[in-house]
Parts: C-alpha cells; sequence; structure tokens
C-alpha cells in the first residue's frame, strides 16, 4: 500500500510540476508575443487577469465534479485541455484568438490543483495527508521556480517554442496519470457538497466587519502588489532597458527562488521574534521602499539584485498576514481561509488589470502607484494592526 501511495504522490508531483512548468515557461514570453500581435500594457494585463478569474470562478466547480465523477477523470480533462491550449497560444496569429486559449488554459488548469489535492485525501491515510499535500506544494513550486527560467531560454529564437514545449509535456503527465493512476469515486455525500456551496453575504459582511476585515483588505494589497509588479515586468524590462526574453525569464525565476527561500527560512523565524503585527508593519514599509529600488535599478544587474530585494520584502507578508487572519478568526477557520485566498485571487486580477492600464500612460506607473498603496497600507497598519487589538478581538477560550 504505501508503493500504490509513493506512485500516486509521484505521479501527481510530476503532474503538477508540468502544469506549473507550463505556466512558467509562458510568463516571460507573454509581453513580447503581445506586442507581435500589435497589443501594449492593457492587453498584457488582461491577459495575466484571466487566469486568475477563470481560476477563482472554476477551481471550486471542478472540485465539486471531481467528487462526482472521480478525480482520475477530471485530471485527465484538466492535464489534456491544458496542453491543447498552449498549442493554440503558440499558433495565435491574433489578439482574439491568443485570449480566447488564455481563458480556456485557465478553464482547465484549474481543474488540475483540487482534484490533485483530492486525490491525496481519497489515498492516503490522515496522519500522512498532511506531508502528501506538502509534497504536491513544493512539486508546484518548482515547476514556478523553473519555468520562466527555461521559458525565456527557449523563446530566444522563437516566440512560440515554449508553448510547444509545454504542450508535449503536458500530454507525457497525461499518459502517466492515464496508465499509472487508479480511478477513484469517494461517492459525494451531503457534506461533501456543502463545501463547495456559494459563500452566503452575510457571512462575507460580518467577517469584513470584524477582527479579519482589515488583515483581508492588506491581504488584497499584497497580492495587487505583485501582481502589479509582475505582470507588466517584461514590458517595463523590454522598453526601459531592452532586456529579451532570456533575461526577463532569468529574472522572473530569481522571483520565484527568492519566494520560496524566504518562506522557507525568514517567515518563522520573524513571526516567532517580532509577531505576525510588526512583521506585516514592515513588510509593508519594505514594500513601498521595494517599488522605488526597483525603480531606480539601471543595469541588468542591479535590477535583478533590485527585483530579489523588492520580492524579499513581500515574501513573509502574506504568510504572516494569513496566520494573523487564522488567529483572529471568528467566523470559523475554514470560512477564513476561504475568503483570504478570494481576496488573494482579487489582488491577482485587479493588480495586472492596473498595471496594464497605467503602465500605457507612463512606463514607471505601475511602480509609482504600487509604492503609494504599499506606504498607505503601512501607515493605516500602524492604528490597524496592533498586538492590542488582537488580544482585545479574539475569542475566549473555550
Amino acid at each position: 500500500m504505501a508503493q500504490h501511495n509513493r506512485r500516486t504522490l509521484i505521479v501527481l508531483s510530476f503532474t503538477l510540476v508540468v502544469v506549473t512548468l507550463g505556466y512558467g515557461l509562458v510568463v516571460p514570453i507573454f509581453p513580447f508575443y503581445i506586442e507581435k500581435l500589435g497589443g501594449s500594457g492593457g492587453e498584457l494585463g488582461m491577459l495575466v487577469a484571466l487566469s486568475a478569474l477563470t481560476e477563482l470562478l472554476f477551481g471550486p466547480l471542478w472540485g465539486s465534479v471531481s467528487d462526482r465523477v472521480g478525480r482520475k477523470r477530471v485530471l485527465m480533462v484538466g492535464v489534456f485541455g491544458y496542453g491543447v491550449s498552449l498549442v493554440l497560444m503558440g499558433l495565435a496569429s491574433t489578439l482574439w484568438m491568443l485570449f480566447a486559449a488564455r481563458a480556456l488554459s485557465g478553464l482547465l488548469t484549474a481543474a488540475t490543483m483540487p482534484s490533485a489535492m483530492a486525490y491525496v485525501g481519497d489515498t492516503t491515510a490522515e496522519e500522512e495527508r498532511g506531508g502528501g499535500i506538502g509534497w504536491l506544494g513544493s512539486a508546484a513550486g518548482l515547476g514556478i521556480i523553473v519555468g520562466p527560467g527555461v521559458g525565456g531560454w527557449l523563446g530566444q529564437g522563437s516566440l512560440s517554442r515554449p508553448f510547444f514545449v509545454g504542450a508535449g509535456l503536458a500530454w507525457m503527465a497525461l499518459l502517466l496519470v492515464r496508465f499509472l493512476l487508479p480511478e477513484t469515486l469517494p461517492g459525494a455525500g451531503p457534506s461533501d457538497r456543502k463545501r463547495v456551496r456559494a459563500l452566503d453575504p452575510r457571512v462575507l459582511w460580518n467577517a469584513l466587519s470584524g477582527p479579519v476585515g482589515f488583515p483581508l483588505f492588506l491581504l488584497f494589497l499584497v497580492s495587487f502588489g505583485l501582481a502589479n509588479f509582475e505582470a507588466v515586468f517584461g514590458l517595463y524590462a523590454a522598453e526601459k532597458f531592452g532586456f529579451g526574453p532570456e533575461r526577463v525569464g532569468t529574472i522572473l525565476m530569481v522571483v520565484g527562488l527568492v519566494t520560496t527561500l524566504g518562506k522557507g527560512a525568514l517567515t518563522g523565524p520573524l513571526t516567532k521574534r517580532w509577531g505576525e503585527e510588526a512583521v506585516i508593519k514592515g513588510s509593508m514599509l519594505a514594500g513601498a521602499v521595494g517599488y522605488l529600488v526597483l525603480l531606480a535599478a539601471f543595469d541588468y544587474v542591479t535590477v535583478l539584485l533590485a527585483t530579489g530585494v523588492f520580492v524579499l520584502s513581500k515574501t513573509v507578508l502574506r504568510p504572516a498576514l494569513l496566520a494573523l487572519i487564522s488567529r483572529r478568526a471568528d467566523v470559523g477557520q475554514g470560512t477564513a481561509m476561504g475568503l483570504g485566498n478570494t481576496f488573494l485571487s482579487l489582488g491577482r486580477i485587479v493588480g495586472p488589470l492596473w498595471a496594464g492600464f497605467v503602465f500605457d500612460v507612463r512606463l514607471t506607473l505601475p511602480y509609482l502607484s504600487g509604492a503609494a498603496i504599499m506606504a498607505l497600507g503601512f501607515l493605516v497598519s500602524l492604528v490597524w494592526v496592533s498586538p492590542q487589538r488582537r488580544v482585545t478581538s479574539q475569542p475566549q477560550p473555550r
């Protein structure tokens, strides 16, 4: 049985690496692809936001479908469709074709993570479940880190090549899922269906007007700020420094590496030493300064260094906010974490739209506005994020 579980985890991990690697492959290519098809910052922002929007809308739906028909079928549909969408993006000759393929990609990719996580829940013992889910999260992170560097390198000779390579890897993963994974049909009961029910507006209002309301707002700002940076970075680097896909991909690979290492090495010690409130305030201020440092960069080396500093300032901010929300939650832990993911997704939708719009006005405006928003978040957090407030808002122990 242990051998069977190990095989399942290996196949699922490879599948998630392939999906996130495919995502990373095309991220440094999009700015140049958009320009090739006659688009600008606004179109790039909409293209990036489209993926987060479809994930927000269809992720819960796919989870519900997998409860009824089984994880394997949903996973296969997601991986196969993802490969098809990458081929369509590589063949796109107009903006509307690229947007249609991107929407298809987001719709189908949203099926992979929920079904893979549910697969672990179906096939592992309760005491091993956390480790299995953590393993899948690490696999997904690996693809996000490596993807941009590989995509930038592949895109030097042909902007379409990374899309076709990603599709080939996706279909390779599809074969592994088809022949090596067993089907699971857990048979969803009433409690399973409740998990995908739409959030009651009254619960949302109570949460936003309660102790977790302001941390949720800050979580949106953090997600907005990082998406604001990533969405137009390729265009910014190309126009200001003349960088091509290879250098843009390398820089975005540094972003993923710093984020992963920072979360693992810094979040625990910093929050233990200073507490979530102090880490949140310091990170908000560092994020505002990081935008300005990025604008001051003048060549490849300084852009690499400035990007590392900027991303490091945000690395511990999201985990600290989620920990604070968990601690202050008075609407139930599941609801609070669900709200947190919703606000993160909203930031990934609004951030790219804003960045693309203001980039077309002036290329430095996305980062100047990002610095202003993070500074505002810092100033407001001085009042609304405090240990005293946390103590009075915590529920009484039973």
